[in-house]
C-alpha cells in the first residue's frame, strides 16, 4: 500500500482571492490558510462594483457560510473549518490565522528579519510572517499568490511559493489555429478540382482548425482548407477574397476572414500582434453583414476600460461621450473602411459615416460595465483587447449571446495592461484552450503586421 499523501498547507494571498472567488475551493483535501492581514483588505474591496469587489463579497459570504458551521472553529489552529460545506469536491479544512494565534517563540530567525528589515505595519508582511510561523511548526506550507514581489521576498524566506494556476494555460501559444502540412500532388489536384478533401487528408484536425498543405513535388503549389462540423476538409469560398472592399494580404486574414463569415461559427478569437488586422478584419466582416448582408441586425463593440499608463481620471459628459476616447481605435479602424471606399465615399467626411451608422443605431458603443444581466440577440459583437479579460469576465460577456448573434474576441496576449493577469493566465487565452475544437468556436493567431513598414519592424525588432 502507498503512504498516504503529506497534508500541505496552502497561505493565500488577497490578490489569489480577488482573481477567483472559487480558489479556497481548489485544493482538494489539503488545508487552506487565509491570514487575518488578507480579511482586512478583502474589506477594502467589498464596496467596488468591479470584479474585484464581486470577488470580494463573493469570499466573504463563503467564509460567513462556514463560520457559520462551526463558529469557535475557523481561528483554532488545530481544528478549522470543513470545506466540503461550500463545495463537494474540497475535503480539506479553513483556516483564518494571525501569526499571534501559533507564535510559540519558536520563529527566530525569520523573526528578526520581519524586526529589522520587512515592517509589520504592510499586510504582506504580516501575511508572509505568518506563513513562516506555519512552516517552523512543523506544516508543509505553500505560499499562493500572484504577486511576484511577494513571491520573491517568501523564496528568500525559504517557504516554497507558487502563482495560483488555476485557469491558467499551459503552452498556451500552441494552438494557432492552423497547421503546414505537406501532401502528394494528387492530393493538392483534388482539392483545387472539388475543393475539399475527406478527414482522413489530415488526421487529428481540430473542428474549424484550418491547414496548408504544401506540394511535395513543388513548394509553389499550396492550397487552404478549413475542417467543417461534418469533417470534410473544405477551401474557404471566394467571398473571402475581398470584403467590405478589405483585401485580405496573408493566409491568416483569409482564414479569419472565413470563420467571420460563416455564421455557423458563433465565437471568433483573434490573436495577434499590432497591425496584424485583427480589430480591423472583425469590422469589415461586421459591416459586411450588418449594412450588405442582413445577417445582423447591428454591430456592438466594447473593449475594458483599462489605460495604458497613468489613467486621465474622470471624464465629464454623457456615456458616448466617456466611450470616445476609449474607443477612438474603433473609431479609426471605422474611418479607415468607411472612407477608404470610392463608391462608399461620403461626399463629407468619413467621420460623418460613423456617426450616421450611430444615429441609426447599426453601430452601438457599450461599456463591459454594463454588460452583466443583458441578452443580445441577433448582433454582431466585437470585444477589442479582451486580453485584459479575467476568465471569469470573458465567461461572463460571451454568456450574454442571445439567439442568432455571432461574438468576435480580440487581443494581443503579449500587451496586457491587467497587473493582476499574463500571457496564459488571461481570459482570451483561457477561452482559446478551453474551446479549441468546439463546433461553435474558431480561432487564428494573425503573425504578419500588415499596418506599415515601420509598425512591422517595431513589432518584430522592439
Amino acid at each position: 500500500m502507498e503512504p498516504a499523501a503529506e497534508i500541505k498547507t496552502f497561505v493565500l494571498d488577497t490578490n489569489v482571492l480577488l482573481h477567483s472567488a472559487a480558489s479556497m475551493e481548489c485544493f482538494k483535501d489539503n488545508d487552506v490558510v487565509i491570514p487575518m492581514a488578507v480579511i482586512e483588505e478583502l474589506d477594502k474591496f467589498k464596496k467596488n462594483s468591479d470584479e474585484l469587489g464581486r470577488n470580494a463579497r463573493r469570499v466573504i459570504r463563503h467564509l460567513d457560510a462556514l463560520r457559520e458551521k462551526c463558529p469557535a472553529c475557523a481561528g483554532d489552529p488545530d481544528k478549522g473549518l470543513p470545506l466540503s460545506a461550500i463545495s463537494p469536491d474540497a475535503s480539506g479544512r479553513l483556516f483564518i490565522l494571525s501569526a499571534g494565534m501559533i507564535d510559540d517563540g519558536s520563529a527566530g530567525e525569520a523573526d528578526m528579519v520581519f524586526d529589522n528589515d520587512l515592517l509589520l505595519d504592510s499586510p504582506d508582511n504580516r501575511i508572509l510572517r505568518l506563513a513562516c510561523f506555519l512552516r517552523n511548526s512543523g506544516r508543509h506550507v505553500v505560499f499562493i499568490s500572484k504577486d511576484i514581489n511577494l513571491r520573491l521576498k517568501a523564496d528568500a524566506l525559504g517557504l516554497k511559493v507558487m502563482d495560483f494556476e488555476r485557469q491558467k494555460v499551459k503552452n498556451f501559444d500552441r494552438y494557432t489555429g492552423f497547421r503546414d502540412l505537406e501532401a502528394s500532388p494528387e492530393v493538392i489536384a483534388a482539392a483545387y478540382e472539388k475543393r475539399e478533401l475527406p478527414a482522413s487528408a489530415a488526421e487529428g484536425l481540430l473542428t474549424n482548425e484550418f491547414v496548408r498543405f504544401t506540394s511535395t513535388a513543388d513548394e509553389r503549389k499550396r492550397v487552404l482548407l478549413r475542417k467543417r462540423n461534418n469533417g470534410i476538409l473544405t477551401v474557404p469560398p471566394h467571398r473571402v477574397e475581398k470584403v467590405w472592399n478589405l483585401v485580405p494580404r496573408n493566409k491568416e486574414q483569409r482564414m479569419a476572414l472565413d470563420l467571420l463569415l460563416d455564421p455557423e461559427v458563433k465565437l471568433v478569437t483573434l490573436m495577434g500582434g499590432a497591425g496584424t488586422g485583427k480589430t480591423l478584419l472583425a469590422l469589415a466582416a461586421a459591416l459586411q453583414q450588418t449594412l450588405v448582408e442582413p445577417v445582423y441586425e447591428r454591430v456592438l463593440v466594447s473593449r475594458p476600460i483599462i489605460p495604458l499608463g497613468n489613467d486621465i481620471g474622470f471624464l465629464p459628459g454623457s456615456k458616448e461621450s466617456k466611450l470616445a476616447s476609449w474607443m477612438q481605435p474603433i473609431f479609426d479602424n471605422l474611418d479607415f473602411l468607411l472612407g477608404g471606399e470610392e463608391e462608399r465615399k461620403p461626399k463629407s467626411s468619413s467621420r460623418y459615416s460613423v456617426e450616421g451608422l450611430m444615429n441609426s443605431h447599426k453601430l452601438d458603443l457599450e461599456a463591459l460595465t454594463y454588460i452583466r444581466g443583458r441578452s443580445i440577440p441577433r448582433q454582431f459583437i466585437i470585444i477589442d483587447e479582451a486580453q485584459n479579460l479575467t476568465p471569469h469576465e470573458v465567461k461572463t460577456i460571451i454568456s450574454r449571446c442571445g439567439s442568432d448573434s455571432k461574438m468576435v474576441l480580440t487581443g494581443d496576449p503579449a500587451q496586457i495592461d491587467n497587473p493582476y493577469l499574463d500571457a496564459s493566465g488571461n481570459g482570451l487565452s483561457y477561452t482559446v484552450d478551453r474551446l479549441k475544437g468546439a463546433g461553435v468556436f474558431g480561432h487564428v493567431t494573425l503573425r504578419k503586421s500588415e499596418r506599415s513598414d515601420l509598425a512591422a519592424l517595431a513589432a518584430e525588432k522592439l
